[in-house]
């Protein structure tokens, strides 16, 4: 059973970072009126906790 717990939290654990990305673009988009920018900032920003995260689904990209 505790392989089972561990594949339920990986799934959590994906289902996270995304989460922080959507939390993250808000701000970004009311700091940043340009679209171009924010897409820059945001795409930057989103590499950075990815990889703190360790997430391989960063490579991947939204």
């Amino acid at each position: 059973s505790r392989p089972a717990v561990r594949q339920c939290q990986s799934s959590t654990v994906v289902i996270e970072p995304p989460a922080v990305l959507v939390t993250l673009p808000g701000p970004i988009l009311s700091s940043f009126p340009q679209n171009t920018v924010v897409g820059s900032s945001t795409s930057a920003a989103v590499g950075s906790i990815l990889s703190s995260e360790g997430v391989p689904i960063s490579s991947g990209g939204f």
